[in-house]
């Protein structure tokens, strides 16, 4: 299977994040019902499941099309990622009047968010690009 690469890589991309976001829409679900959230939450839980996995996808598609595969770590190339999801994502927050969501939090969490995409893309987008041969 050597055919279509940037397609399989498109689909190793978007395989992780994917779950992952449903658990965040059961909880977020569950938090609405229960605790009577307020209504630009809802927007905002959209930007990640439309974006995050797509992006996700792209990203690894760049990664084998500009045939850097074998010259940069794959753990190092997504732990780029949250460097332009951080920004995104705080642009939404100010559109959708988030207040509670700071410049300050994305600062402080982004060290966070590089280790655990350097993990999740080191492990898991890496096996997910090995067994589909693109590694």
């Amino acid at each position: 299977m050597k055919t279509h690469p940037l397609l399989r890589a498109y689909m190793a991309g978007i395989v992780v994040p994917t779950p992952f976001l449903i658990v965040i829409a059961i909880g977020f679900t569950i938090a609405r019902a229960s605790f009577h959230m307020s209504a630009p939450l809802e927007h905002a839980i959209i930007f990640p499941m439309a974006v995050v996995p797509n992006l996700w996808g792209v990203w690894n598609m760049l990664r084998i099309a500009s045939r850097t595969a074998d010259k940069w770590p794959i753990g190092l190339h997504g732990a780029l990622l949250p460097l332009v999801l951080i920004p995104l994502g705080l642009l939404l927050a100010r559109v959708l009047g988030l207040d509670f969501i700071r410049p300050a939090v994305g600062l402080a969490l982004a060290p966070v968010a590089i280790g655990v995409y350097y993990l999740a893309w080191k492990y898991l987008v890496g096996y997910c690009n090995d067994v589909l041969g693109i590694a």
